[in-house]
């Protein structure tokens, strides 16, 4: 297992736990005993979905499990209704149940919770620990389960025992350099080229300025992350119950969030970003708070691997940290601070370090390793993720995948996680919250579409011809 890989295996905790929930809703019904059938032929071809983890004095590797059950692992569930209680209320309680249910640590850490029925069709509540993968490479396993769906090519098996330098060379050197090379956009082609020219000693002279530029970039961004201020306390940020709940809403049509980005100039994201903060805002303000002038940190993934490469799993992205402007009541002001502050990060190393600053904590005994990951939780009160899905809405043993939603894990003390995906034609966004801090994270979802909105609205009344 990769040094990066291990502290996500030891990032668990009591409030926390590393596991990437997500739901999928089916229309037709599927049957368990053909869902099963699905996993054995397409799932299990992935090694890690059949091994189970075992430390050793290094830290942590893959074995098969010779006990494997595919009975243990995809389970019948029933929601219990009371009364009047809408069947999406029941799976969003059930999902947060088992946000904080944890894996079998003796067998594959990964687990898919079947309801028959619902809604006139199917859910799929599906649980896989983040040692096993990001958000990029889950995509890809979603990709090769459809109906259609390509099976993942073979892997060179590598030989059975490493090297104390192979590992470390695994862990910590080749990130910063082949993967870097081949995936770091959000560092820019600056960095990318410079990192290229310390491999080739006789370019030394010419790339020795862009080298040192690079290493100017590398320590500002460095003690930016060391000495990040505290963000506003809000009630979003404290000491989490290890209670959870979840929330989504209906998606909204890509097409419609693209049209408002282009008449503001700015990216689709910079657009849902503003939503994000304009809805925490507001939830904020319905709380009763005095929020005008509020920033809160979130730490965004940026992904590391090479697209082609994802069927590898493991986790190959770094964090890089936003501050969200969750105080600026103006929906147009807000998108542009948004966009400000996003083109700020895209000349940022901070992704790399933060990676590195993982594969180091995963060579560290526990303590140290907490040590090292709360700098960053004391700063930050949320985590969110933007995930890229299907165009077209794809087909699973026959039915039509209506929605899929995830939620990502928090670490430490934080108690927020926000998720975005885009899939089938829309853009659907999902929020995870320990009770203790948001009782009620559905309040803060359905704020999303009303800010969405607003900003469509003063889009169409702004003079497109004057947009900066």
């Amino acid at each position: 297992m990769s040094k990066v890989d291990t502290a996500w295996l030891r990032m668990d905790g009591e409030a926390n736990l590393m596991l990437i929930t997500g739901v999928w809703t089916l229309r037709p019904r599927i049957r368990w005993q053909d869902l099963c059938l699905r996993v054995q032929e397409r799932l299990l071809r992935y090694d890690r979905f059949r091994q189970r983890v075992q430390h050793d004095a290094t830290g942590a590797r893959w074995v098969d499990d010779s006990d494997f059950d595919i009975a243990r692992h995809v389970l019948r569930e029933h929601l219990p209704r009371h009364g009047r209680r809408p069947a999406q209320e029941a799976l969003q309680a059930r999902v947060g149940e088992l946000a904080m249910q944890p894996l079998d640590a003796a067998h594959p850490l990964w687990q898919m919770h079947l309801v028959e029925d619902y809604e006139g069709g199917s859910a799929l509540i599906i649980r896989v620990h983040h040692c096993i993968g990001d958000g990029i490479a889950l995509i890809h396993v979603i990709l090769s389960l459809v109906d259609g769906g390509d099976a993942p090519p073979p892997r060179p098996r590598r030989p059975p025992a490493e090297a104390a330098e192979d590992w470390v060379l695994q862990s910590l050197l080749r990130p910063a350099t082949d993967l870097t090379l081949r995936a770091l956009g959000a560092a820019g082609q600056r960095a990318a080229s410079a990192i290229a020219l310390l491999r080739e000693p006789k370019h030394g002279l010419e790339a020795s300025g862009e080298i040192a530029r690079l290493g100017v970039q590398v320590v500002q961004d460095a003690l930016a992350l060391l000495l990040m201020p505290d963000d506003t306390p809000t009630r979003l940020k404290g000491r989490p119950a290890a209670s959870k709940r979840v929330a989504w809403c209906p998606p909204l049509p890509l097409d419609e969030v693209k049209a408002v980005g282009r008449a503001l100039n700015c990216s689709v994201n910079d657009v849902l970003l503003s939503c994000v903060a304009g809805a925490i805002g507001e939830y904020l303000r319905a709380q009763g708070d005095a929020v005008d002038g509020a920033e809160i940190r979130a730490m965004v993934p940026v992904n590391l691997r090479p697209l082609d490469e994802a069927h590898q799993l493991g986790n190959r992205f770094g964090l890089v940290p936003l501050v969200l402007p969750v105080g600026m009541a103006n929906p147009v002001e807000r998108v542009y601070e948004v966009r400000k502050r996003m083109n700020a990060l895209k000349g940022s190393t901070q992704p790399l370090l933060a990676f590195l600053v993982l594969a180091v904590a995963g060579l560290l005994v526990k303590p140290a390793q907490d040590a090292i990951l709360d700098l960053f939780g004391r700063k930050t009160t949320a985590v969110m993720t933007n995930v890229p899905g299907p165009r077209e809405k794809l087909k699973f043993l026959g039915a039509s995948l209506e929605q899929i939603m995830f939620w990502v894990p928090q670490s430490g003390n934080i108690g927020l996680g926000v998720s975005i995906l885009s899939y089938g034609g829309g853009v659907q966004f999902g929020v995870i919250s320990d009770t203790a801090l948001c009782p009620q994270p559905q309040q803060i979802i359905d704020r999303f579409e009303p800010e969405f909105a607003k900003l469509a609205m003063l889009a169409l009344m702004l003079p497109w011809g004057e947009v900066d």
